[in-house]
């Protein structure tokens, strides 16, 4: 067991690496797609299906993260919270959901959405970047190129997969079947870094943005980037409940 410990943070840091590295033109792409919509005003979305809403959610209401991102939480789909659990899955093959929370919101041509989807092929994440660009907003698409490149064939109408229907896409290059250990008597392979990989990318395109919207402010051409602190520390609570009232029309979380 204490070899497989190490496989999979061996396995974990390799895949980190390797986008660090391969992903690093598109990364900055991303960030700064991101800065630009922040520092116009625009609204910023993200969504993820499954367990891919845990990345989408990990930079919404964040200490250290940018206000003004905002969960597109489609009913069912955030995280594992539907009884059964395979609902969920069924969800992400019905057509219309998605697109018609989108629609409940304020949500215009100019805005930015980040669409997260591991293998990509499924009805939802397809048909909301598909409307989302429709609508005039900006998709940036984190996914694995692995699923769309073994032919594992998409559930969409169209055919296409999410990379298909983005601005930008950002590779999380993880393998079909999201496991990167194995063992002769476990049956499948197992020890998932996707979400690791796809919060890291996340978490890196919004430091990144953070960083150009702080350069510009130091050089007197920009406002501070609209950050929180942590709750946790004198003074956050208050800060936070500022930051939010100053930037109440971009954001759908806080009244």
């Amino acid at each position: 067991m204490t070899d497989l410990v190490g496989q999979y943070f061996d396995a974990a840091v390799a895949h980190l690496e390797r986008v660090r590295t391969e992903e690093a033109a598109n990364i900055d792409a991303a960030a700064e797609l991101l800065a630009a919509a922040v520092a116009d005003g625009r609204r910023i979305f993200t969504f993820g299906a499954g367990h891919s809403s845990l990345a989408a959610q990990d930079v919404v209401y964040r200490a250290g993260g940018l206000v003004v991102i905002n969960l597109l939480n489609v009913p069912g789909m955030t995280g594992v919270n539907v009884m059964p659990a395979p609902l969920g899955s069924a969800l992400e093959r019905v057509s219309g959901l998605a697109t018609t929370t989108l629609d409940l919101t304020p949500a215009a041509a100019g805005d930015l959405l980040f669409l997260i989807s591991l293998s990509g092929r499924q009805v939802m994440p397809v048909e909301l970047a598909r409307h989302a660009r429709e609508r005039g907003m900006t998709v940036i698409g984190v996914t694995s190129l692995a699923y769309p490149a073994a032919e594992v064939g998409s559930n969409h109408p169209s055919g296409t997969y999410l990379k298909d229907n983005c601005d930008l896409v950002l590779d999380s290059k993880i393998a079909v079947g999201d496991g990167e250990l194995d063992h002769p008597a476990a049956g499948a392979p197992f020890g998932s870094v996707s979400t690791i990989v796809t919060s890291a990318l996340m978490q890196a395109v919004v430091a990144s943005a953070i960083g150009r919207l702080a350069d510009r402010a130091q050089r007197g051409e920009g406002s501070t980037p609209p950050l929180f602190r942590s709750g946790n520390v004198d003074g956050g609570t208050e800060w936070n409940t500022k930051a939010m009232a100053d930037n109440a029309e971009r954001i759908l979380y806080a009244w």
